[in-house]
Parts: C-alpha cells; sequence; structure tokens
C-alpha cells in the first residue's frame, strides 16, 4: 500500500492486487459494503494519519478507481467540518463515524514505469508480438512510463501483457491526465512498435 499528499486535505492511496488479497478481499468486494473493505479503509486511514498526518475526522468523499493490472487507486477528500456553537459540544462532533460519499470507476488504462531505458527496451521486445496497439509512451519524473489500453485485449492476452510488464517495470498510481498534463509525450501511438523498429 503506497499512499502520497495530494492537497492539505487530498490524499491518494494505491493498493496492489496483492495488498487485496492478503486482506481476504476481492477486487469485486471494493464495491460492496462489507466488513473486511470497512476494516482496510480504517487501516488506510490510520497509516494516512500516521505517514502524511492526514486527519480523517468529518465527512470524506472518497473515489476508488479500478485499474486492470495495477490494483486499486483510492483518492480521499476530507470536507470541511462546520462546528456548531450549539447545544452540541466539540466532543460530540468528533466522535461521528467517517459520514462518507464513495464513487466507484474502472479504467482500461495499464500503466507502468521504467527506471532505465534498457529495461523498457527489452519489455518492447517482449509484449510486441501480444498486442495490437503499442500505447503511448512518456517521459515523467526521471522515468519511462508506458500507457497501453487493454479495453481490445482478451483476459487471457491480457495477464500475459500484465505479468511480462512486472518483470520488467513497476505498476504506477499515475494517471493519464497527469501524464499529459505534467510529462513529456514521447511517442504518442504504437510505442512499443516503434520502440521495437528503432533500436
Amino acid at each position: 500500500m503506497k499512499m502520497e499528499r495530494l492537497s492539505q486535505d487530498k490524499i491518494r492511496i494505491f493498493l496492489t492486487f496483492d495488498d487485496l488479497t492478503e486482506r481476504g478481499i476481492h477486487k469485486d468486494d471494493m464495491w460492496r459494503e462489507i466488513p473486511k473493505v470497512h476494516e482496510l479503509f480504517s487501516e488506510m486511514m490510520d497509516q494516512a494519519y500516521t505517514e502524511l498526518g492526514f486527519d480523517a475526522t468529518g465527512p470524506l468523499a472518497v473515489e476508488v478507481l479500478a485499474m486492470p493490472a495495477q490494483g486499486m487507486m483510492v483518492i480521499v477528500t476530507r470536507g470541511r467540518m462546520n462546528f456548531s456553537q450549539g447545544d452540541g459540544t466539540l466532543e460530540d462532533e468528533m466522535e461521528e463515524v467517517y459520514e462518507l460519499e464513495v464513487t466507484m470507476d474502472e479504467t482500461d488504462e495499464i500503466i507502468y514505469a521504467f527506471h532505465d531505458f534498457e529495461d523498457l527496451l527489452r519489455l518492447a521486445k517482449v509484449i510486441n508480438p501480444l498486442l495490437l496497439d503499442g500505447g503511448t509512451l512518456y517521459s515523467y519524473k526521471n522515468k519511462w512510463v508506458l500507457l497501453l489500453d487493454a479495453v481490445e485485449m482478451e483476459e487471457k492476452r491480457l495477464q500475459s501483457v500484465v505479468a511480462v510488464l512486472s518483470e520488467f517495470g513497476e505498476a504506477t498510481s499515475v494517471t493519464q491526465a497527469v501524464l499529459e498534463e505534467y510529462g513529456k509525450v514521447v511517442i504518442e501511438s504504437d510505442a512499443v512498435k516503434v520502440l521495437c523498429s528503432k533500436f
């Protein structure tokens, strides 16, 4: 489980499928209200407080984004608390359980980062035969980031591609929107095939 602070009131948590499996949670369980998911959320909020100093009291908006290869990205935004000077004391308001507004979404993007260009080239040679479209290559925070679209891929091929990606690179929680805003496009389309033909 990796987490980062996006702003004073917003954090992003990245859960791999291994994180979920260790806790006996299947990907589809994230959409259901079951005790294991509540325990996971409490654990995430405790860790966010310990690591980032993120206090999860009050209303929270939670966005859960399922990614086919990487796992789950959870974005937690803290709302402002309105402490009234009425009958209730500050302690009464603080004891309220998380007030959650949860939104769920899925993406077909597969995004992997590579520290070394040689690893990226070796990966390209291995997965080239498995891909119809070679995706987009970005440069972002001193890494090479490959974005592939899993929409057209059948499940067996997707599993093979993810296995090879995991061997050469690392799953990343960065989104396409962030890459387009802050990264630099190196190869706009069919990146894997371009890498194979040029190098």
